[in-house]
């Protein structure tokens, strides 16, 4: 893997995180990690010197969801397209009763306290700058918590400063 600059990003944010989908993963070798498929997301500038961020979505339920308010630094993992089969099972399986990494053949590498996976083409360590719950009252559609949220189980929003930026070394 070799460093760029978030200058020298060339990518289309939609096919990225909703099409091709992304693996959240937080923790380290030390404590373990965990990870999930995330198709939900946003890539941006905010705050500072027009910082590059990464913003995530995390249900309650979601054993991720533990590592990544435990630690300071998450990863987003773009996979190609010949790891679609294990991003839909990193998706529905949970950590909680498995060791999903292993089963599905990925290997994790420890850098910048945080974990990520050898077998990535894009890589996005971000350092956790803000997080908080959705609110009911903060939708202005009663019909996008009908949709998504039947059971009131809002998302957690992250925001993370993109402070490194791997690309496999092709």
């Amino acid at each position: 893997m070799k460093e760029i600059s978030y200058k020298d990003l060339v990518i289309n944010p939609f096919d990225l995180i909703g099409k091709e989908w992304m693996l959240v993963t937080a923790g380290n070798e030390e404590s373990g990690c965990n990870t999930m498929t995330a198709s939900w997301g946003h890539l941006g500038c905010l705050w500072g010197h027009n910082d590059p961020t990464a913003i995530i979505y995390l249900r309650p339920s979601r054993y991720t969801k533990e590592f990544v308010d435990r630690e300071c630094y998450f990863t987003l993992c773009i996979m190609d397209e010949s790891f679609k089969k294990q991003m839909a099972y990193l998706g529905s399986v949970s950590g909680r009763d498995e060791d999903k990494i292993a089963n599905a053949g990925l290997t994790p590498v420890y850098e910048d306290d945080t974990t990520y996976f050898a077998e990535a083409k894009m890589v996005l360590i971000c350092k956790k700058l803000y997080q908080s719950e959705l609110q009911e009252d903060g939708f202005i559609y009663q019909d996008i918590v009908t949709d998504n949220y039947p059971q009131h189980d809002f998302h957690t929003m992250y925001i993370g400063k993109i402070e490194k930026i791997l690309v496999r070394d092709e």
